[in-house]
């Protein structure tokens, strides 16, 4: 945080003012309007509504934004600077790469009109099955929370309001809204709990939301124990607790769990409902109050109540970013090279026949996710970029005239049709009708995705809506049978060239309310047509009176296309044939939204169709095959030991491919290391349950147990290690020096006990990036991540690393007598590159308080 902007945000004259601001706001609000101010407005506002609105509240807007902000429009027409996927942030351990991310996400949501962003996820990676990993940082609570921490400081800094969530235990996606996570003290204290107290206690966020599940047996938006005696009274937050989007349940359960705003409104558990419960006395109107005085509060920091200085005055607000190279930047720290035999990486091209000896002439690209990249994960994290660099647009344009760059896309491992779009020959318009079916407004479309939330093209209401249509041309590149889907809940009607394909209902298929938009069904249809000859397309959606899986104020369908198939086999076959005739390969596979999204968890980490086939078949022509991974979490790699090199490259966000181009030639160096560890087989993975049994239970009940320290404690081998990761150099690990601190008389558990120095040398080719990380705790489970930092030295400098050991990483929970309690000494002290590449141990006895 620069000085200006931490003197401002700390002032006690202004926090001071702000606090006096607020009590005046609320001592002149009657019953109805403090209530008013506890439950959404719409979708991603709060107040003002009409004659009842509070004096001097402004409209409070929120968003969705852990990798971009979308604003009040879900919708490309209405695009957002997309940022690598918040797993990918995670891989960089780089808290100044945190806090830029951060700014930035705190800079689009200034231009969007937002002053509330929903991010970060600190939930854990508790095993790689979870199906939205893509969105939360790591399986280790001390680098998701160190992370998580540095983000809050960047948007807050900014001006913004970050939320911490999901407040607590929503590690998995299966029955999200019912399930009841089981877990003892110490799970909950050392593993779940621990991000949302750091990020609480040294970053002090302005909201926190909290979790659809139940934990041991009480929903999160009731949990008195969890939210009012941890959150609150222990940890000391301030802000303003937030329901997930219809996670608020009951009226009076909220009240006592202290929710302090319910969402989406306006039609909340709150409102009327709160108002007679105070009128007959089943709540006190001073709990109301309390409520009330915290929205206030969060209003007044990000500056929409009259009155009160805003946390960050406009004349400090962070210089602003460059948007498309900051994105580019994040992605290449987070990129995580996990194999190069033989110096696969970095390929060499172009330049003077005589003075390129050895550089790549050739390069064999295949693989989908070469051409169409998953730059994000769906669902919340979801937005809309102006453009997207593609992989092989971008190593095309930066190898140069002198290098030939062939593609072939392979079989496509999608079940699902893409929406429609131009480059497949779609010229799509959107028009909106009423109830009486009169047009009320129509906007042309970037693609065969109609998505709107919280708001319509030409301020239409919902209320008057009655049908949207998606009508236009299609001019097919290639003669043949071609597939059109319609994908949506509702009724549907399809014509193309003149004929019905389609007229029925579409129903959800889950109950889990989100999914009716994140995961609804598609219909697929076979379309004859010639090459260049223009013809009819129109689908026709009748929106839903019940709303989008009970969601009102959405509209949520596509147009999916498909061109005439060809078989897989002669797919592979062509990429085959174009790597046996290159210099090298480049093999591109991924996740895709349906192996790998919110709403569902994975039932297997294998890819999705014949992608390993593919690797396969590629490796045994051509002996220098690279393979790209574009996923959010771990994947299998059977062929990991057959190919020379494997880099992931994790949801990079839009400049993602200009940031592969750059490491894959050498301009930039994979920067990232593994945030989670990554299993060889399905059956080797030591935590694995994420479906709730018959009770509606899910236990934890491998305690503390999860990611590394559940391998060591297996005394497994995992395909890799987490924190493994290789650079372009090497390093050598020279000294490690610890000097023991007196702890903090005031308890801080974040206070350092320990100060450690590591030096590290360069020893390789050229200059490099290293992540140095300190673990402490004997080997095996119990030793545990304590502190990280990353350095760079240029090829044979030596430099050090100094790393702080909170007093938390060396303490455990009781549950007897439901306290802190000191980990008995010596205590050990191992650095090294991952948690199995330990280079330096020492050991010292630490000065603990008891």
């Amino acid at each position: 945080m620069d000085r200006s902007s931490q003197n401002a945000a700390a002032s006690p004259h202004a926090s001071a003012s702000r606090h006096a601001a607020v009590e005046a706001a609320l001592a002149g609000l009657d019953l109805p309007t403090k209530v008013a101010l506890l439950g959404g407005t719409d979708m991603w506002s709060v107040g003002p509504v009409g004659a009842g609105a509070a004096p001097g509240f402004g409209r409070l807007v929120l968003s969705d934004g852990p990798a971009g902000v979308r604003g009040e429009n879900w919708t490309p027409e209405d695009p957002s600077i997309a940022l690598p996927s918040p797993s990918a942030i995670g891989a960089t351990w780089d808290t100044e790469a945190a806090r830029t991310a951060g700014l930035l996400l705190a800079q689009e949501a200034r231009r969007k009109g937002a002053h509330a962003v929903l991010a970060p996820t600190v939930n854990l990676h508790r095993t790689p099955y979870g199906g939205r990993h893509y969105e939360a940082y790591s399986e280790d609570p001390q680098l998701t929370g160190v992370l998580g921490a540095a983000l809050v400081a960047g948007l807050q800094q900014g001006g913004v309001a970050a939320t911490p969530k999901h407040y607590v235990a929503n590690d998995a996606e299966t029955d999200r809204y019912t399930v009841d996570v089981r877990a003892d003290g110490r799970t909950l204290r050392e593993l779940y709990l621990e991000p949302f107290e750091r990020i609480v206690r040294t970053a002090r966020p302005w909201l926190v939301m909290a979790a659809y599940n139940s934990v041991n047996g009480v929903t999160m938006s009731e949990h008195d124990v969890l939210n009012n005696g941890v959150l609150r009274a222990e940890w000391g937050f301030d802000g303003a607790l937030v329901s997930d989007w219809t996670g608020a349940r009951s009226t009076l359960g909220c009240v006592r769990g202290g929710l302090d705003l319910a969402m989406p409104g306006p039609d909340t558990v709150y409102g009327e409902h709160l108002v007679a419960a105070v009128r007959e006395g089943r709540v006190a109107e001073e709990t109301v109050d309390m409520l009330a005085r915290r929205v206030l509060l969060l209003a007044a920091r990000v500056g929409v109540l009259d009155g009160a200085p805003p946390a960050v005055p406009a004349d400090t607000l962070p210089a602003p970013l460059d948007g498309p190279a900051t994105v580019r930047d994040l992605a290449t720290r987070s990129f995580v090279l996990l194999r190069n035999e033989n110096a696969a990486l970095p390929l060499r091209t172009g330049g003077p026949a005589e003075s390129a000896e050895g550089a790549v002439r050739r390069i064999a690209v295949s693989g989908l996710h070469a051409s169409a990249p998953r730059f994000g994960g769906g669902g919340s994290s979801q937005v809309f970029p102006e453009r997207v660099a593609t992989p092989l647009d971008a190593l095309r344009t930066a190898a140069g005239a002198g290098t030939d760059v062939t593609y072939e896309p392979g079989p496509d491992p999608r079940s699902r049709l893409a929406p429609a779009s131009d480059a497949d020959g779609f010229r799509l318009t959107a028009v909106l009708h009423g109830l009486d079916d009169a047009e009320l407004a129509r906007v042309e479309q970037r693609d065969g995705s109609v998505r709107w939330m919280g708001s319509l093209p030409g301020d239409v209401s919902f209320a008057d809506l009655g049908r949207v249509e998606l009508v236009g041309e299609f001019t097919p590149r290639q003669s043949g049978t071609h597939r059109l889907a319609v994908r949506g809940v509702g009724h549907f009607r399809l014509e193309a060239a003149d004929r019905v394909l389609y007229d029925a209902e579409l129903q959800a298929e889950s109950e889990d309310p989100a999914a009716a938009f994140l995961h609804p069904p598609q219909r697929t249809f076979l379309l004859d047509a010639e090459a260049d000859k223009p013809l009819p397309v129109r689908l026709l959606h009748s929106v839903p009176a019940y709303g989008v899986g009970g969601l009102f104020g959405l509209v949520s369908f596509e147009l999916g296309y498909g061109a005439p198939a060809v078989s897989e086999q002669e797919l592979i076959e062509r990429a085959v044939g174009a790597a046996a005739e290159a210099d090298c390969a480049v093999v591109f596979v991924g996740t895709t939204d349906e192996s790998e999204s919110e709403g569902v968890d994975r039932d297997s980490l294998a890819l999705p169709g014949h992608q390993d086939e593919l690797v396969a078949r590629v490796a045994e022509v051509n002996p220098r095959t690279v393979v790209v991974v574009n996923a959010g979490a771990p994947v299998l790699m059977p062929w990991r030991k057959d190919v020379s090199a494997v880099l992931l490259c994790w949801f990079p966000g839009e400049a993602g491919g200009e940031a592969l181009a750059d490491v894959l030639l050498g301009a930039a160096e994979p920067g990232g290391r593994l945030p989670t560890t990554w299993p060889d087989a399905e059956g080797d993975v030591p935590v694995r349950q994420v479906v709730p049994g018959s009770d509606g239970q899910l236990p934890y009940a491998e305690g503390p147990y999860i990611g590394y320290r559940a391998w060591k404690r297996a005394g497994s081998e995992p395909a890799y290690w987490f924190g493994h990761g290789l650079g372009y150099t090497r390093w050598e690990y020279e000294s490690l020096n610890i000097t023991a601190l007196e702890a903090a008389s005031d308890g801080d558990p974040y206070r350092p006990v320990a100060r450690t120095t590591v030096r590290v040398r360069n020893i390789g080719p050229r200059a490099g990036r290293e992540v140095v990380q300190l673990y402490l705790g004997p080997e095996g489970p119990d030793r545990r991540l304590a502190a990280f930092a990353v350095v760079e030295a240029p090829a044979g400098g030596a430099v050090e690393a100094h790393l702080q050991v909170p007093l938390r990483v060396a303490q455990t929970w009781d549950d007897t007598h439901a306290t802190w309690h000191p980990t008995p000494g010596p205590h050990h002290f191992a650095a090294g590159r991952s948690a199995a590449d330990i280079r330096l141990t020492a050991e010292l006895e630490l000065k603990l308080p008891t």
